[in-house]
């Protein structure tokens, strides 16, 4: 049966204590969490031969995760992904943010709650649930808006992700996980051996700075269609740029969990599965990642993978794009799964 430990992490810089918590089931899987961002920091499973090792990127110490420019394992909120000219106006006014990446918005702003302690609550024994309350106008943002996001491991090793929220006044919400995958373990360097489904049709037609158009375009006769699997050493330096996949994918729009990707590493066997109820999945490769994480271990440039359930970037911009506003008396809601198993061929 899954159980749930916790152990102190350490103090942040504003003097607020940490918490790491471990999920473990009965299959030899094992998954980290902190209350910090509400962060992923380790993964373990088994590989083919039995051997189990991490394939979540992470560091070693709750400085690095107070220092984590690329949002390694954290969760992303109020607004995840870019909101273009770091603006949006909304029933009559206009809200201005943070422009953090260039005159641009991302990932929550200049702290967002990926760099905030959540409160922590372990439900039946199994479930992590970990609450966040957003004050009024924080990052320029309308509305308090207090989200629930709940961790829960299965003996199937199925990572459940499910995420809740409410608010005061009308306002933005995307939320996702931004964790990194490398399934031959965080350490082993690039994933061109990664074979790759995603089970899209039309992607969000993104410009040099990664905000869409507006367009959602037909993948057919693209480097983006990945409707067959594709090894990602053969295709990422294919896509116009030579810097692999930034592509935000888009998903059919019923709100039921459906299965979106099958990311398979040959060598090991290790194969992860995703399903969301998410409208879009945000597929990147990694190409500005460049840091010192877990052991020392440098993560380059196409050191891993990430598959982000979340809505399109500047969702509150684009009237084409499935709404991102939620109002008082609504609920927002998203699971996304991440399931991981084993390919003994």
């Amino acid at each position: 049966m899954a159980s749930i430990t916790e152990e102190g992490y350490g103090v942040t810089k504003t003097g607020d204590y940490v918490s790491r918590y471990t999920l473990k089931n009965n299959n030899s899987a094992l998954v980290r969490v902190l209350n910090y961002g509400a962060t992923i920091t380790d993964i373990l499973v088994p590989d083919k031969h039995g051997n189990v090792d991490d394939i979540s990127l992470g560091f070693d110490d709750l400085q690095g995760y107070q220092d984590n420019k690329p949002y390694i394992g954290t969760v992303i909120g109020r607004v995840a992904n870019r909101i273009a000219g770091a603006k949006f106006s909304l029933d009559g006014n206009t809200y201005n943010l943070a422009a953090n990446h260039g005159s641009n918005f991302i990932h929550g702003g200049e702290k967002g709650f990926s760099h905030v302690v959540w409160k922590a609550n372990v439900v039946d024994g199994k479930k992590l649930q970990l609450r966040y309350v957003s004050h009024d106008g924080e990052e320029g943002f309308p509305g308090e808006v207090t989200t629930t996001v709940t961790y829960e491991l299965t003996d199937d090793n199925q990572l459940f992700i499910q995420y809740e929220a409410s608010t005061t006044k009308a306002t933005p919400i995307n939320l996702t996980n931004h964790a990194y995958f490398n399934m031959a373990g965080h350490s082993a360097g690039n994933i061109d051996d990664h074979v790759v489904s995603i089970n899209s049709d039309g992607y969000a037609v993104l410009d040099d700075a990664f905000i869409p158009t507006g367009e959602i375009r037909d993948v057919t006769g693209t480097p983006y269609d990945l409707r067959s699997p594709v090894r990602l050493g053969d295709h990422m330096t294919s896509v116009p740029g030579g810097k692999g996949y930034t592509v935000s994918y888009n998903l059919e729009d019923s709100g039921d969990l459906k299965h979106i990707a099958r990311v398979e590493h040959p060598p090991s066997g290790r194969v992860l599965e995703m399903s969301t109820t998410a409208p879009s999945v945000m597929f990147y490769t990694s190409y500005y990642l460049d840091v010192k994480g877990k052991s020392g271990v440098n993560y380059p440039k196409f050191g891993a993978f990430c598959l982000e359930a979340q809505h399109h970037p500047d969702s509150v911009n684009q009237p084409s794009f499935r709404s991102t506003i939620l109002r008082p008396g609504e609920t927002y809601r998203q699971t996304t799964v991440y399931r991981f198993s084993v390919d003994t061929r």
